[in-house]
């Protein structure tokens, strides 16, 4: 059984006013044995495409290396944009070492109501991904039915935008449809997408993601 701890901890910077909240990166972040291309950063995965997006919206000509100097472009990034990154898992056990969600057992949540109560200028929480089982919404779900609060459905179409009550503070959610090659098969299936696809044959999963994600960021 591999313990797969989160190797890094919230990164919210002071007047913060939404969160990106994902899961685990893969284990090899966790046991430091990153591959070449990959960033030493929240979603710093070569093959992960949470920074390529972004990088399309905001136009920052981040560096997909390595080194110092691109840990700290994001860094920047999220602070100017008043942005921070806080997953909801502190770790998991797995049978086999790979980056599924559902390979993940006995997990261990991250207390999102105690950082959101340290961080009151927070009202939007980015979920990079949806409700399907061990994805971001599912374990927040889970947590705030221990905290005796639920979401209440805003709008049904992708992406889904829920919203919650806490100490009076209204907080709204928005799962994205989540920055991964294996959630490319979900996003072919999403009709705006084949509409878009037709019109546009050169259009792409990508393409669709910085479109989705342009409005919430």
């Amino acid at each position: 059984m591999f313990l797969h701890t989160h190797p890094y901890g919230p990164f919210i910077p002071e007047g913060a006013t939404k969160l990106i909240v994902g899961t685990l990166p893969p284990p090899r972040f966790s046991t430091g044995e990153l591959r070449e291309g990959d960033v030493d950063f929240c979603y710093g995965s070569r093959d992960g495409q949470l920074w390529i997006i972004l990088n399309r919206i905001f136009n920052l000509d981040l560096k997909f290396e390595t080194t110092p100097e691109a840990v700290n472009q994001r860094k920047n990034f999220l602070i100017n944009n008043r942005i921070g990154i806080c997953d909801i898992v502190e770790s998991a056990e797995r049978l086999k070492i790979d980056a599924t969600d559902l390979g993940m057992q006995n997990v261990v949540l991250r207390d999102l109501i105690y950082y959101l109560r340290q961080h009151p200028t927070v009202h939007t929480l980015l979920f990079t991904g949806g409700n399907s089982k061990n994805g971001p919404e599912y374990f927040f779900r889970k947590h705030l039915k221990e905290n005796d609060l639920k979401l209440e459905l805003l709008s049904n179409e992708v992406p889904r935008v829920h919203q919650f009550m806490l100490d009076k503070r209204v907080i709204k959610t928005v799962s994205l449809t989540a920055p991964s090659g294996s959630a490319n098969r979900a996003v072919g299936s999403i009709e705006l997408y084949r509409e878009l696809k037709n019109k546009n044959p050169d259009f792409n999963t990508i393409d669709f993601r910085v479109m989705q994600y342009r409005k919430f960021f």
